[in-house]
């Protein structure tokens, strides 16, 4: 059994989503962080013996529309965000999301037109912003957060950190 399952949904119609390097770069992402014991030991996961686990991430691409929709439901915010995480695991902690031996994370959403306009704004690749993106999301569903400036640029080092491990160049310095 493959030690990741990434499930990704494309719900958008405007932007090319390589839908296999996307899963591939998760995959390395995931690898990557749970092959830090130092990483772990910040997470949600830091009680798991990992080698008996499988995790699982729901990925979903939206247009503003969608994920605005969603920021209003979930956060009470009207408008649209680049990228939402809802993480089973790490803000259910006594329901249970294993299942046979398989942990649900969770499920990460990310707008594609707000991605392209944060690439355009930044003169970033399209692409790069949206793996940027998803190891933010990532990071959300093992439980990392950024209440203040310090656990933000934590937070976004090892975003940077993660990404140019998994798409192999260094996103910071281009």
């Amino acid at each position: 059994m493959d030690k990741f399952k990434i499930l990704i949904t494309d719900n958008q119609d405007r932007f090319n989503i390589n839908i296999d390097k996307i899963t591939d770069i998760a995959y390395k992402m995931l690898d990557y962080i749970t092959k830090d014991a130092e990483i772990i030991e910040s997470s949600a996961l830091n009680h798991l013996d990992l080698a008996e686990y499988n995790l699982e991430v729901d990925i979903v691409f939206c247009d503003d529309a969608e994920i605005q929709e969603l920021n209003t439901s979930y956060r009470g915010k009207d408008t649209p965000t680049d990228v939402l995480s809802f993480a089973l695991f790490v803000d259910n902690p006594d329901d249970k999301f294993i299942i046979d031996n398989q942990i649900a994370l969770g499920e990460i959403i990310i707008s594609t037109e707000t991605a392209k306009r944060q690439a355009d704004n930044q003169n970033k690749k399209f692409d790069d912003e949206i793996y940027f993106l998803l190891s933010h999301g990532i990071l959300h569903l093992l439980g990392f957060d950024h209440p203040d400036e310090g656990t933000l640029e934590d937070m976004l080092a090892l975003q940077y950190e993660m990404t140019n491990f998994a798409v192999n160049k260094d996103l910071i310095n281009e």
